[in-house]
């Protein structure tokens, strides 16, 4: 089965992938690992945005991981042209817009382990950090990279 046939299956259109929004790029390349900057999320092409634990809770923090991991699928496409190409999801970081009594950063960044998990499989399962920050760019509830074994 083909990613993009586990994608259709999940129900998931993978958006244009990001612009950058400062100095710097997207994706970049060094032997065989793909180093994604950090990514937004985004519904319905509208930013999601708030602090869990004040104005946000958990579920929506879930969500908006989850639109960040689809964010990272799109990057991974763009820079690779196939996911054939996609050997292993390595390291995540994710970095979760967090009051100070919000202490669930983990359960917020398993919507995006979860789902490249159930798309990508054994390959999809990575490393990660969950960390909470007092704010992200442009308000986001959630920013997450990633680092991507590729094949040649």
């Amino acid at each position: 089965m083909t990613i993009e046939t586990r994608l259709a299956e999940l129900g998931i259109l993978l958006p244009e992938a990001a612009a950058p929004v400062a100095a710097y790029a997207p994706t970049v390349l060094a032997g065989n690992l793909l180093h994604i900057s950090g990514q937004l999320p985004f519904l319905e092409g509208q930013l999601m945005t708030g602090r869990l634990g004040e104005d946000r809770d958990e579920a929506y923090g879930f969500r908006a991981a989850e639109r960040c991991a689809i964010m990272l699928m799109a990057q991974m496409k763009a820079a690779l042209t196939s996911f054939d190409r996609v050997e292993k999801i390595i390291k995540l970081n994710a970095f979760v817009n967090s009051a100070p009594s919000f202490t669930r950063q983990a359960q917020v960044v398993n919507g995006a382990s979860e789902l490249l998990a159930k798309v990508f499989g054994d390959a999809g399962v990575h490393a990660r950090s969950a960390v909470g920050v007092a704010v992200l760019p442009l308000n986001a509830p959630v920013e997450i990279d990633a680092v991507v074994a590729v094949r040649p």
